[in-house]
């Protein structure tokens, strides 16, 4: 059993490291093999290594979930250390973002000009790209993937922005709730926070169908298309896991977990996705706008 020694928590002995592990390396593995048309089996192994990996989320978040409640484990020595790991796991995710950001940028401001002839990329230019105009977006020299459309600033992704502003407030609102231990508005807020992050999934989906089917414009679309849905898609990732995460939350509200005073699962929760929302307020600058 896990316990308190000297003020510090000692987890219990689990197995559920090393079935994730299993799980993980599984999926990985076989995702890369079947990406790479090696065959159907891998299609099966992925999905099995997934459904490994969603049996140890739930038998070990359980474990976690259950050992929070009983408020006599978790003292507020482990409170700094979930704040501190999740503050380190925040600045670890703007990094993550921070380099496709950085590869957007290079490619706008430094690799197009040269290509097209300005400063030292006047001879690559000349000999290579003669036809090459330095305009932005562009499918690069080549034309990859052939002419292409953009998706228009002020359509859905103006409608995501404000869905998402949205949850943020309506995320806030349950947070001042549950302090207030006010539980139906702590629910209520939280439900629409939920539907709101599932709403924007589901118009970048509709977006990106409409890219794909009517604009020509998908993953091999040259630099413009590899970045456009490198940070895209990446964001929605994000969103989807951070929409899964406040509905677990909202779940566990409505058994009455989380106390006034005690309620970190869902302040990390809130900060990951205040944290998606800033994300996306850069992408919808500097992706769609400029």
């Amino acid at each position: 059993m896990a316990h308190a020694n000297n003020g510090y928590y000692v987890p219990h002995g689990t197995t559920w490291p090393i079935v994730g592990s299993i799980g993980l390396t599984t999926l990985v593995v076989s995702a890369a093999n079947f990406m790479n048309g090696t065959g159907s089996f891998w299609l099966t192994a992925m999905l099995g290594g997934l459904a490994i990996v969603v049996v140890m989320m739930f038998g070990w978040f359980g474990i976690v979930i259950r050992e929070s409640e009983e408020g006599e484990l978790y003292n507020e020595q482990v409170d700094v250390s979930f704040r501190m790991g999740m503050i380190w796991f925040i600045i670890s995710e703007v990094m993550f973002f921070a380099a496709f950001f950085g590869a957007l940028f290079y490619a706008r401001q430094f690799v197009i000009p040269w290509l097209g002839g300005d400063g030292s990329g006047l001879a690559t230019q000349q000999f290579l790209f003669p036809d090459f105009e330095a305009a932005w977006p562009t499918n690069g020299p080549g034309e990859l993937g052939g002419a292409f459309a953009t998706i228009p600033a002020f359509d859905l992704p103006l409608y995501n922005t404000l869905i998402l502003l949205t949850s943020g407030v309506t995320v806030t609102m349950a947070h001042h709730a549950l302090k207030h231990d006010q539980r139906k508005p702590l629910i209520w807020w939280l439900a629409a926070t939920v539907a709101l992050g599932f709403i924007f999934v589901y118009l970048q989906a509709t977006e990106y169908i409409h890219a794909y089917a009517d604009l020509n414009l998908k993953l091999t679309s040259g630099i413009y298309g590899s970045t456009f849905f490198m940070l895209t898609g990446f964001h929605g990732f994000h969103v989807t896991v951070g929409a899964i995460m406040l509905t677990v939350i909202m779940f566990r509200c409505m058994r009455g977990h989380f106390k006034p005073d005690n309620h970190f699962g869902f302040e990390g929760v809130a900060w990951y996705w205040h944290f998606v929302d800033v994300v996306w307020l850069g992408l919808f600058v500097f992706v769609y706008i400029l």
